[in-house]
């Protein structure tokens, strides 16, 4: 997600040495300030950082530990800015977030998406069709809201958002919903139409938070957009929508600290799932190569217990790991989101995320192949892979419309990953794939930024 940005880091960092003298600090921040305008980064944002990464970087000894170090703070700093992170609870139920944003921001999309992130979290979510300025606002709130399984508020007998809100709030205190999306009405540009609607919607709501919807495409205008915003009606944060079709990204950056309110998410991509958090410390971390663990793992504990977690490890451990195990991890994948953005979370990872760019575990050709091929299995062959002799292996492949030589291809590769799923099962394990991948990274190979 953050692949143009993360490079240009990587790129200044190679300039400097271990030890090293001011010459070579000067061609490292000029390298780094001409990628992070190219990257679409505020001017002045920039300058920012420049300064302070020198000025910090001379104060402890020119060197390429002490630039990581001077680097990280600073972009810490600059992300850093007052406020709630995340999604934050009001102490009484319901929390009313109101939705807000520019036509075509993506803003109802991305109510779908906090939706989805919500129902992760066991919540009971409402979402109110408020925008009613916009002829297919409520039927794209309808088909969404089908999509992820959670209930839409929408009152066709009026015009009024006001009244649609009222009646929305009255039915999730009876409900005892834990949360309430108002998707509200936008404008091509502000206008004091637009407003006046969104103050009356405000009071009628009285909201927990007022969330605005910037379309991470309109590079800088998303920042004087966001501002205008605050500014007439104030929010409490901001959610970058469509971030994976800004090739530059620079726009993340330096959001937060000259609008002077929190990033709260990020969305980039075209799944409801495609949402995540955006935490400075963690941030920072993934823009430096040095992936996000955490984010990783509580993605992993959205679509899988403690009690399945601790069955598959231990059937893994006795190389029992089966075809209808593989197939229930395949639909677990889907419920993460895209492959690509995993990849980054991984440290050492980044750069191998390029190469997943048009993967998707959806609709991957290779995978739906694996389906196929297990569809034409019986159970007993699905349990037990070392049942599969020649003969039967025949009658797959012409089961699933495959080659016998495909299917032993696939095959082997099942067999291998469950080998390597299982060495690494166990504590010593996993030290050594750490090892392993620290040498990957360290080698250059994957991306990772050397200490």
């Amino acid at each position: 997600m953050f692949d143009t940005l993360t490079n240009s880091f990587t790129a200044a960092i190679k300039k400097i040495r271990t030890f090293d003298d001011e010459k070579a600090l000067t061609k490292a921040l000029n390298e780094l300030k001409k990628s992070l305008l190219k990257a679409d980064v505020n001017h002045k944002v920039v300058k920012q950082l420049i300064n302070d990464v020198q000025v910090r970087t001379k104060q402890n000894g020119i060197g390429k530990d002490q630039f990581l170090d001077a680097l990280k703070s600073t972009l810490y700093e600059i992300l850093e800015i007052g406020g709630n992170k995340g999604f934050i609870f009001a102490p009484n139920p319901p929390t009313v977030i109101l939705m807000t944003g520019l036509q075509g921001s993506g803003k109802t999309t991305t109510t779908g998406k906090l939706a989805t992130y919500l129902k992760s979290k066991q919540k009971k979510v409402l979402i109110v069709a408020a925008d009613l300025q916009r002829l297919a606002a409520v039927e794209q709130l309808r088909q969404i809201s089908t999509q992820i399984e959670v209930e839409l508020f929408e009152d066709e007998s009026t015009k009024n958002p006001v009244d649609v809100v009222k009646a929305a709030l009255k039915k999730a205190k009876d409900g005892i919903y834990d949360v309430v999306l108002i998707d509200t009405a936008g404008r091509l540009a502000i206008d004091d139409e637009l407003m006046s609607e969104l103050e009356d919607v405000k009071k009628a709501a009285n909201p927990s938070e007022i969330f605005y919807v910037a379309d991470s495409m309109t590079g800088q205008d998303a920042v004087r957009t966001a501002t205008s915003f605050k500014e007439k009606i104030g929010i409490d944060g901001v959610i970058l929508s469509k971030y994976d079709g800004d090739a530059k990204g620079g726009v993340a950056l330096g959001l937060s600290s000259q609008v002077k309110v929190p990033l709260r998410f990020i969305g980039h991509g075209e799944k409801m799932e495609d949402l995540e958090v955006f935490l400075p410390e963690r941030i920072v971390n993934r823009l430096m190569g040095l992936g996000d663990i955490e984010g990783l793992a509580e993605k992993t504990a959205t679509i899988m217990d403690d009690k399945k977690a601790k069955q598959l490890t231990a059937k893994i451990k006795k190389g029992k790991f089966n075809f209808n195990d593989f197939l229930e991890q395949m639909e677990s994948m889907k419920k993460m989101g895209s492959v690509k953005s995993l990849m980054g979370m991984i440290p050492g990872m980044g750069n191998m995320s390029k190469a997943l760019k048009d993967f998707d575990v959806e609709n991957s050709s290779e995978l739906k192949n694996i389906k196929s091929m297990v569809s034409s299995m019986t159970k007993k062959e699905r349990e037990n892979p070392d049942l599969l002799n020649n003969s039967r292996k025949q009658r797959i492949a012409m089961g699933c419309g495959l080659t016998q030589a495909e299917i032993n291809r696939m095959i082997k590769q099942f067999k291998n990953a469950g080998k390597m799923a299982k060495k690494f099962s166990g504590k010593k394990g996993m030290q050594d794939l750490q090892a392993m991948m620290g040498q990957m990274g360290g080698s250059g190979g994957m991306g990772a930024i050397p200490r």
